[in-house]
């Protein structure tokens, strides 16, 4: 069985309410099959039913009681989420992130990944700016974000090397792109309004974004 179909087999055990529920009831500690029946109101056979599945499909396993031999737990597995992932990317060059201007989404993202991920990171643009937008420079000091005070906007013709992994912040960028990106992040620009909640936002979407993708990226 290859992995995709490992993977699909998990979540389409996950799929069924009564599966998830006792999922949910093993998240926080193991349990017998007549526990898991009293505390579902679910009745033996059911129970037992939807266990033998989650056992198959590698989400949960069977443990003997070490007190009493004749009795059995059943344990979530502790990496069977993990492993339902798709695989990690390689990356043979350099994460770079792109928007219009370089001036604001793309600069708070090289300066965010850093924090998250040892692959080297840079950003550009399509149009560049002349300078980094000064409502950048405010956020990232409000938010502790190590923004290169020499940074200049450059453009992505100027920056990109082959190998690099690259990540549209912004929907202009993208489309003027063609494919040439790896990646797309829909994220408003904060500078159509230049307002601290908008620069907050981005702040806040970026780092969501980036702290769940660099567990996904990995260096060739």
């Amino acid at each position: 069985m290859d992995d995709l179909q490992r993977r699909a087999n998990a979540f389409a055990a996950l799929g069924d309410r009564g599966r998830l529920r006792i999922v949910d009831l093993l998240a926080v500690g193991d349990m017998s099959s007549s526990e898991i029946a009293a505390a579902l109101g679910m009745k033996s056979n059911l129970v037992a039913f939807h266990t033998n599945v989650l056992q198959e499909r590698g989400i949960v396993r069977r443990v003997r009681s070490e007190f009493d031999g004749r009795r059995t737990y059943l344990q979530l597995i502790p990496d069977a989420f993990s492993a339902l992932a798709a695989d990690p990317t390689s990356v043979g060059g350099r994460v770079v992130f792109v928007c219009t201007a370089n001036s604001a989404r793309s600069q708070l993202a090289q300066a965010i990944w850093a924090d998250h991920s040892g692959i080297p990171a840079a950003s550009a643009g399509m149009h560049p700016a002349d300078r980094v937008n000064p409502g950048t420079i405010d956020a990232a000091t409000r938010h502790g974000i190590s923004l290169d005070p020499d940074a200049r906007p450059r453009a992505l013709d100027q920056v990109a090397r082959p190998g690099d992994f690259l990540i549209s912040v912004c929907d202009q960028a993208h489309e003027q792109m063609k494919g040439r990106d790896d990646v797309h992040w829909s994220i408003r620009d904060p500078a159509n309004s230049g307002s601290v909640e908008a620069f907050d936002r981005t702040v806040s979407e970026l780092r969501a974004r980036i702290a769940r993708v660099a567990a996904q990226l990995v260096a060739a």
